[in-house]
């Protein structure tokens, strides 16, 4: 399989490869590079692979972590270092 290559045109929107192109200089590769690993990963499962990401979070996980932050610097916040004084106050 190694040894001679050719080339292959892909049409794609201009800002899905300026994305592209950032995400995957990111992970050390190029566009180029991506695709072979993708055609490679896809040959071996005999499917379409998506098991490579950054593991970004979605838009509601980086909220919840901005507010958890909110909240951890809010003096008004109570804040345990007892599980039972914790319970006791959710029950009551």
């Amino acid at each position: 399989m190694a040894g001679t290559t050719t080339n292959i045109s892909i049409r794609m929107d201009a800002d899905l490869k300026a994305q592209a192109d950032a995400l995957f200089a990111e992970l050390g590769m190029n566009l180029s590079t991506a695709f072979n690993i993708f055609v490679r990963q896809s040959l071996r499962e005999g499917r379409i692979p998506f098991d490579i990401s950054l593991n970004q979070p979605t838009q509601e996980t980086v909220a919840a972590m901005l507010e958890a932050e909110r909240i951890a610097k809010d003096p008004s916040v109570k804040g345990y270092n007892d599980l039972d004084e914790l319970f006791a106050d959710l029950r009551s």
